[in-house]
């Protein structure tokens, strides 16, 4: 590469680097959260001993993990309008990445409560705990632990997908990237750039799931 080059990527560094900070990050620890709480209603749905409710999550995941991410983004910012929703490019974003997540993390989080002893449960009740004590108490701290391989797995594909929202506006990182490439013409170096930034954001998550299953540990009974 050239002198100009290299300095064409010093100067967009920073720009790319605050839309990671202001835009990727917080819209993926945004989306994952509430997308986690939906999963943890949708896989308690599933274990549901009432089928309409089970019925209901099987057909939401069904249809989460049967389509494209992308194609839910569209849905959500394209299509709505066309029945009068018009909903601002930030929020769309994160309503079609927490319905993602959700569809997806619901069944490895039902996946770790199912993979809880039964001795358990009966161990909670015989000491005069109800269900939902149990449940909160007992079953989902062991599984926590069991779930934070995959969970975190999915934290980092979707902080690699908050790339998808740059085609509805959003400011990120790779949003950033894309317009400093169009002004400079220097595609492939300024997206390899933003493939790097991305790659050392998975690294340190991937750091920060190791320590978190050292601290999660404990609850596992052995």
């Amino acid at each position: 590469m050239t002198d100009s080059t290299w300095q064409l990527l010093l100067d967009s560094l920073w720009p790319m680097i605050h839309g990671a900070i202001t835009g990727t990050i917080p819209l993926a620890l945004s989306s994952f959260a509430i997308g986690l709480v939906l999963a943890l209603g949708l896989a308690l749905m599933r274990l549901s001993r009432r089928r309409w409710l089970s019925s209901i999550a099987r057909v939401y995941i069904s249809l989460v993990r049967g389509t494209p991410l992308l194609v839910q983004l569209f849905v959500i910012f394209y299509g709505l309008p066309s029945l009068g929703v018009v909903i601002d490019p930030w929020p769309s974003a994160i309503i079609a990445f927490s319905i993602n997540v959700g569809g997806y993390a619901a069944e490895v989080i039902r996946a770790a409560i199912l993979s809880v002893p039964k001795g358990q449960w009966e161990a909670a009740y015989m000491i005069g705990m109800s269900h939902q004590r149990a449940l909160t108490r007992i079953i989902l701290p062991q599984a926590a632990r069991v779930s934070v391989p995959p969970l975190s797995n999915t934290f980092i594909s979707l902080v690699k997908d908050t790339s998808l929202a740059s085609l509805i506006l959003v400011t990120e990182l790779f949003r950033e990237a894309q317009q400093v490439a169009a002004f400079s013409g220097q595609f492939m170096a300024l997206y390899l750039e933003a493939a790097l930034l991305y790659w050392v954001i998975c690294l340190v998550l991937s750091s920060g799931q190791s320590v978190l299953e050292k601290r999660l540990d404990r609850y596992v009974a052995h």
